[in-house]
């Protein structure tokens, strides 16, 4: 049985209501910003996954160094569709999730950075 995991939880509703989303601009005739926020929202997940499935630390830290590019990218569309205006939706819904998200992600990213720049400074500690 595998343990809860937050940030792969929050990851995985997230893209589900990326796609929500994606299917409201969709309604709402918009084409090519969702199709961005569509690929950007539900692959921080994925990036997520992979680094869990990851076979390294340093493949581990890698890939949620992409995860969390990929949230900053999706904080933009996220803005961009709310500050336009081209589609109506609760974007302070999506905007509380994102910003979570993204806390989250980079707090993993410099915590690993750190604990990596330790060890390359005393090789004697262990990561």
């Amino acid at each position: 049985m595998q343990k809860n995991n937050l940030i792969k939880d929050k990851t995985f509703s997230f893209a589900l209501m990326i796609i929500e989303l994606y299917k409201t601009c969709r309604l709402q005739n918009e084409y090519v910003l969702s199709k961005q926020l569509l690929r950007s929202g539900t692959s921080i997940g994925a990036n997520v996954q992979e680094a869990i499935a990851g076979f390294s630390q340093k493949d581990f830290l890698y890939k949620m160094s992409v995860a969390s590019k990929e949230a900053r990218e999706t904080q933009y569309w996220v803005e961009l569709l709310s500050r336009s205006g081209i589609v109506k939706f609760d974007e302070q819904q999506y905007k509380n999730e994102i910003d979570s998200i993204v806390k989250i992600l980079t707090s993993i990213v410099k915590t690993l950075q750190e604990k990596q720049n330790t060890a390359i400074q005393n090789p004697s500690s262990k990561i």
